[in-house]
């Protein structure tokens, strides 16, 4: 018998694989030169290879996708490291949601996203300096859409054009505390959506506090998420603030919101500090509404908790009954689709970027938070084991991983 080297197989492992309809099936995985050389059938025995992993007790799947965080760091008070908080969890690809704008994404680029192992991508920001100046809420003085002047709609799409490897869409805020009191968000809105329809990229709003509505009134021009497009993304979905997508007062969910899912809105979680409620996820989960995609929106003042890492915010939807399946889809294959990369990352098949996470499920009681500070006793809880981006490894930081929630 000849033998097929190659650089590592991963054997024992149990797959997810969304975009090869793979389901918790036994394979092994050959790479060689970065790339996914084979998934094959443990009885295979054709392949030589100079590092055998042996992932008994684990699941194998792409590497993860993380579409919402903020690790322009050292720039903006919200930035985290991405190695340290992503890819030490898992996270082979995130993507920077809004933190650069036209103005500040050449530093974004050289000092963030050339220095990183991890893989990094950018929604831009409408707003020149994105969140140069504004945390997660800001005063009049500080707010990213407190002027119209710094939404400078050419500007915007001619760093787009410049930029087309790396910024896969762009980010908006409507939210009353960082546009001058809400006066300026219907015409913000309005430009970040023709920015989206003149680059042909999604655009990824933050809907939350907000003048603008869920639906369209008698007097609105623009609503949010009404008036999203196939394949725009509205993200914090399950906040419990004003603007929710849960009718409080029936607690069931708004209508527009399915309207909008028909039509081909995706819905993302975008935890954060304060953008995940219980109550409301809960009420969603009972109309079976669950999220297209999982994000952290890891920042400096969610990563120590309540969000902590992706692997969390996928343990919290387990809770809520989304499958395993669907919670790997919603970091792989949905979120590389969502971006514009899947024809290079978010799956398995032979050729792709060699992004691959393991991870494991461990049983017990582990007390989980939402951000208003309520708690739910989950019985499972995903931790991240071993990961490889581009086919090397990177350790994992099992010591840093979510101390706060273990009860």
């Amino acid at each position: 018998m000849s033998f097929i080297e190659c650089d590592l197989v991963i054997e024992n492992g149990v797959v997810i694989d969304p975009v090869n309809n793979i389901d918790q099936v036994p394979l092994n995985i050959a790479v060689k030169d970065g790339k996914i050389l084979d998934v094959f059938e443990p009885s295979v025995n054709t392949y030589l290879a100079p590092e055998w992993y042996n992932a008994s007790g684990c699941y194998v799947a792409p590497g993860f996708i993380d579409v919402h965080v903020h690790c322009y760091e050292h720039v903006t008070s919200l930035g985290v490291n991405p190695d340290d908080t992503c890819l030490a969890h898992g996270v082979t690809t995130v993507v920077d949601a809004g933190s650069a704008g036209c103005g500040t994404f050449k530093g974004l680029r050289k000092f963030v996203m050339e220095r990183s192992h991890t893989r990094v991508l950018a929604f831009l920001h409408i707003s020149s300096h994105g969140l140069a100046a504004a945390g997660c809420s800001a005063e009049a003085s500080c707010g990213e859409l407190d002027s119209l002047s710094h939404v400078q709609l050419d500007d915007c799409v001619k760093c787009i054009e410049e930029n087309k490897d790396v910024i896969v869409g762009i980010k908006i805020r409507l939210s009353e505390s960082i546009s001058n009191a809400g006066a300026n968000e219907e015409e913000a809105y309005r430009r970040a959506l023709t920015a989206s329809q003149r680059t042909n990229l999604p655009l990824m709003v933050h809907h939350s506090i907000s003048t603008i509505p869920l639906a369209k009134d008698s007097d609105a021009k623009l609503s949010c998420p009404g008036d999203l497009r196939p394949g725009d993304i509205y993200t914090h979905t399950f906040h419990g603030h004003k603007s929710t997508i849960v009718d409080l007062g029936q607690n069931k969910l708004h209508a527009v919101i399915h309207k909008s899912r028909q039509n081909g809105v995706l819905f993302d979680v975008g935890h954060g500090q304060g953008s995940f409620s219980w109550k409301v996820s809960e009420i969603a989960s009972q109309e079976g509404f669950y999220p297209d995609l999982i994000s952290t929106d890891l920042h400096s003042l969610s990563v120590d908790g309540p969000a902590y890492d992706l692997v969390t915010v996928m343990s919290k939807f387990l809770h809520l009954g989304m499958s395993l399946y669907d919670i790997v889809k919603a970091v792989t294959s949905q979120a590389a689709t969502a971006i514009g990369w899947s024809d290079q990352i978010g799956s398995l098949s032979k050729g792709k970027i060699a992004d691959i996470t393991i991870l494991r499920l461990d049983k017990g009681e582990f007390m989980l938070e939402d951000c208003e500070d309520h708690f739910r006793t989950c019985k499972q809880l995903l931790q991240p084991v071993a990961v490889w981006k581009n086919g090397v490894a990177f350790p994992i930081k099992l010591d840093t991983i979510k101390q706060a929630v273990k009860k």
